[in-house]
């Protein structure tokens, strides 16, 4: 894959990799990992695609500089005018956990009008799942913004999500997924500069019930797609069925013994799902 470097129109550094010909398909990761979330699927759409896997601001070779105010409405810009810029007009776009929650907003919002739009595994409407964790993390990364305690935070953010959490997020327990876990927090134990960035994002980024969206919903007149996993304890089934119902251009697709990490679980199913759909007149 080829490394390539957009910037925002503030400057935010978005680094992306580019894999492929075809119609344009962004693939959005999740937080805390990296493009290499999507590392499995790529020989898959490779033939079918022009793929555009970018880090997301605060994530892998992108943009960490505290001075960014790393709210929703800030991503869903940067996202938005990197897919644009990368794919055109008719861009397809997919995305994952909080991936798919900028995708959705950009959407939503208006910001981002792409040809079809894929929405893995995320909260979609509902309150951020583990609310507790979701508390504690933010408190931890708060501590970032007291002079001092940065590193001490980058440090214990690297203990709290060990390579072997990675492993967990599978349903099929797939090996690899340690590896992502482990270059995605490769650098979070030295860069205070970062600790303090994701300071900012923890302690702005929505955490309760999206209710906006459930009025949102019937707005979307584009095609969308529910890709979704049947052993995923963070995103039940019934919040993509809760979705469904609302969207007037929907279709939802499930793939079995897949857990958090799809991509992990199931490279081919994931890649055979995006290439029926994508690919449809």
């Amino acid at each position: 894959m080829r490394l390539r470097l957009f910037h925002a129109r503030d400057g935010a550094r978005v680094a992306y990799r580019e894999a492929g010909t075809g119609p344009p398909l962004v693939l959005l990761h999740s937080a805390r990992l990296s493009h290499r979330e999507f590392e499995p699927v790529v020989d898959e759409l490779a033939d079918r695609f022009r793929l555009l896997l970018p880090d997301l601001p605060l994530h892998g070779d992108s943009e960490d500089r505290p001075h960014h105010p790393y709210t929703l409405d800030w991503l869903a810009d940067v996202v938005s005018d990197f897919a644009w810029d990368a794919g055109g007009r008719r861009v397809l776009v997919a995305g994952h956990g909080e991936g798919a929650e900028i995708a959705l907003h950009a959407v939503a919002t208006g910001r981002l009008r792409p040809h079809k739009l894929v929405l893995m595994p995320t909260r979609l409407h509902r309150p951020a799942s583990k609310e507790r964790l979701s508390a504690g993390w933010r408190i931890g990364a708060g501590f970032a913004a007291v002079p001092g305690l940065d590193r001490i935070t980058a440090l214990g953010a690297r203990l709290a999500f060990r390579p072997e959490h990675g492993m967990a997020l599978t349903a099929r327990n797939n090996p690899a997924a340690r590896d992502l876990v482990r270059h995605a927090l490769a650098d979070v134990g030295r860069n205070t500069s970062l600790a303090r960035s994701w300071s900012r994002f923890a302690r702005r980024w929505p955490a309760g019930q999206q209710r906006h969206l459930l009025e949102a919903y019937p707005t979307l007149d584009l095609p969308v797609l529910l890709l979704w996993a049947d052993q995923d304890r963070y995103h039940p089934l019934a919040t993509a069925e809760e979705a469904l119902d609302l969207l007037p251009d929907a279709q939802l697709r499930v793939l079995q013994a897949t857990g958090f990490l799809l991509a992990y679980d199931d490279p081919v199913g994931v890649a055979r799902e995006l290439k029926a759909f994508c690919l449809k007149p």
